[in-house]
């Protein structure tokens, strides 16, 4: 048996454990049996043995041998036929931790594997700098290791976490962890005003992609590029944008400065702010929790993190709100019935209850969540399914079209969905955004109890009261002010527009109190734009500009919304004109996202943006941060350059 260094295997809480293979292959000769002894040493982070610990070597998941660590924290497995297994480590007070590998009957060195106190994890936040064991991620891996795309790993050169070659065997078994899913983004790119000069779009008030970009870089790896929603980005922070007026449910704001990555073209920003609901004005809330309990939602970022969130938002419930829970996993039931918050003793007891691994009895789960919904419906009050799973959609539907249209149909009768996503290596993004968009909900990743408290307590009016919906933007620019532009982000929430006219089109929702920011490049006339023409027409001239270019406006922003239980949309409108002014903290920190944003993508379009560049914008344009947010988001900053520069002297980087 041979044990290849370093091999780091990372689970994250807002915290990192990890799991070292360390020494050098032994030399020797060449056995002839096909059996090897596993042995190894347990410790703390600090290196003391940890005696007591349970080690398991499991083949597809059943147990094959079992023991406990010695007073020095040494575990031995003899005799042990070749082939692929799991080595699973956990220890009261410890966060367990699983591996993958792989056993050829050759000799090697001992293992020793680190646990991280669960103490510790709980403490941990998303602003806790990462670990030297989650930073070491981003080492080479062995020679002779094969590379494996985990995580979409697009354009990253491949990450190899989650493998180990034990006994001299290639690669070992692809690890559980090692199948997220994102969509492929093509990013948006520069449409002269000649050819178009309309953009339409959704709104996205999702902020997932924040949490999990934050989750990769705290884990010390920087995300695949589609992972990487730039709209997301910036949704996640909040602007100083005016206060609605008149009895309509949010204003509009509108910004011109240079932009920051090429002075010579202009940043426009678009921003909504959604009217504030005081805690008193909060409509009675209707939630029904459809919640994973499948075996993989054991580790403690998964359904410990979800019931520990759930426990929270208990304690806030009023005597008018009700909850219920539905758990799925072979099969689905009713673990709790809608329920008065008045009662929390019933609530805090159910969700205590909770456990992952095992099925229970009872129809799918998804339509037994909504019929419960249905039946506790709440008239002029908050009705939602809450689906919390690390991406396991085995609900109890078996086509994806089929679970979107009973999604859509419920949504026509005020029961909307929103999605929580958890843990790692089994997070199907893709679908997670696009069941939540189309349920009229929000779609959240929950990288720490941290941002759990903040999706669904401190901001629990914009995740859960909806004071708009199907919200649409559509932006005419002046040719005579406007030679090109680029909408930067909302790649997946691109409309027709014609679609921006017909109510049954399906856009957006804006909750209490949300900010909703969009960017545009803009390129004057004359500017040159690369990329091909277009041949001239041979049927019909080009359109020629009306009186109204010559007004000095730069664009025309016009936005369609329905309230909440309404059907037919209503228009705002309002006119951009042609000036450039100073970069405010609203454009300047937004900016700075963004820049953020297309570096982790390494976008063409990035200009000359640098780290240094983001960091300075978001430095000078931080303006008030009472949360912290935006002081992590400048030490992320920092994380992504230190990394980016590890990859681009890695021997990797130069293949």
């Amino acid at each position: 048996m041979r044990v290849f260094a370093p091999v780091v295997v990372v689970c994250v809480l807002a915290i990192t454990s990890a799991l070292s293979f360390v020494g050098k292959a032994q030399q020797g000769t060449k056995p002839t049996t096909v059996a090897a002894s596993v042995a190894g040493t347990i410790v703390d982070q600090a290196g003391n043995a940890i005696a007591g610990a349970t080690v398991e070597l499991l083949s597809a998941q059943r147990a094959v041998r079992t023991t406990k660590t010695d007073t020095n924290g040494e575990f031995r497995f003899e005799g042990v036929p070749a082939g692929s297994y799991h080595l699973r480590v956990s220890r009261d007070g410890y966060a367990p931790l699983i591996s993958n590998v792989s056993i050829d009957g050759k000799p090697g060195t001992p293992l020793r594997i680190a646990l991280r106190s669960s103490s510790a994890a709980l403490k941990g936040t998303a602003n806790a700098a990462p670990t030297a064991q989650a930073e070491s991620v981003m080492a080479p891996p062995p020679p002779g290791l094969p590379e494996t795309k985990a995580y979409g790993g697009a354009g990253r050169g491949g990450d190899w976490r989650g493998m180990a070659r034990v006994g001299g065997a290639i690669g070992g078994v692809p690890a559980p962890f090692n199948t997220e899913a994102y969509d492929r983004i093509d990013e948006n790119t520069f449409h002269r005003v000649s050819d178009d000069p309309l953009s339409t779009f959704s709104i996205d008030v999702d902020t997932a992609s924040y949490a999990n970009v934050r989750r990769f870089l705290n884990e010390g790896t920087l995300p695949p590029a589609d992972a990487v929603r730039v709209e997301e980005l910036i949704n996640y922070f909040r602007f100083a944008y005016k206060d609605p007026q008149d009895g309509t449910p949010f204003s509009v704001t509108t910004e011109v400065s240079a932009c920051p990555w090429n002075p010579r073209h202009r940043l426009a920003l678009i921003g909504l702010q959604a009217k504030r609901l005081t805690q008193e004005r909060t409509p009675p809330r209707n939630l029904v929790f459809l919640l994973d309990v499948s075996g993989s939602m054991t580790p403690p970022d998964k359904l410990p993190l979800v019931k520990t969130a759930m426990r929270m938002l208990a304690d806030t419930l009023t005597p008018q709100d009700r909850v219920a829970i539905v758990v799925y996993a072979g099969a689905s039931g009713l673990v709790l019935p809608s329920t008065p918050g008045s009662r929390k003793e019933d609530i805090q007891r159910a969700i205590a209850e909770l456990r992952p691994g095992g099925s229970t009895n009872g129809a799918a789960g998804i339509q037994l969540a909504y019929n419960i919904a249905a039946e506790s419906f709440v008239k002029n009050g908050i009705n939602r399914v809450i689906l919390a799973t690390d991406g396991d959609f085995n609900v109890g539907v078996t086509s994806q079209g089929e679970l979107i249209r009973l999604i859509e149909e419920k949504r026509e009768r005020g029961i909307f969905l929103s999605v929580l996503g958890v843990g790692t290596g089994n997070l199907k993004d893709s679908t997670m955004e696009k069941l939540a968009d189309k349920g009229n909900g929000n779609y959240s990743y929950l990288d720490s109890l941290h941002e759990a408290r903040r999706v669904l307590i401190a901001e629990a009016g914009a995740t859960l009261v909806t004071v708009a919906k199907d919200v649409k933007i559509q932006v005419e620019f002046n040719p005579r002010t406007v030679g090109a532009y680029k909408l930067i982000g909302y790649e997946n929430r691109i409309l027709q527009h014609q679609d921006f006219n017909d109510d049954k089109k399906d856009a957006g929702e804006i909750g209490a109190g949300h900010t909703v920011t969009a960017l545009y490049e803009i390129v004057p006339p004359g500017e040159p734009l690369e990329g091909a023409t277009i041949d001239p027409l041979k049927y019909q001239d080009k359109t020629k500009p009306t009186a109204a270019s010559r007004s000095g406006e730069l664009m025309t922003v016009k936005l369609r919304y329905k309230q909440p239980d309404g059907d037919t949309s209503r228009l705002i409108s309002n006119a951009v004109s042609d000036r450039v002014g100073e970069l405010t903290q609203n454009l300047g920190f937004a900016s700075a996202v963004a820049e953020f944003g297309m570096l982790l993508r390494k976008s063409e379009f990035k200009g000359a943006a640098t780290w240094a560049t983001a960091q300075e914008l978001a430095r000078r344009h931080r303006g008030e941060d009472p949360d912290g947010y935006r002081a992590e988001f400048v030490r992320l900053i920092d994380l992504a350059a230190a990394l980016d520069a590890q990859n681009m002297t890695s021997p990797q980087s130069r293949r």
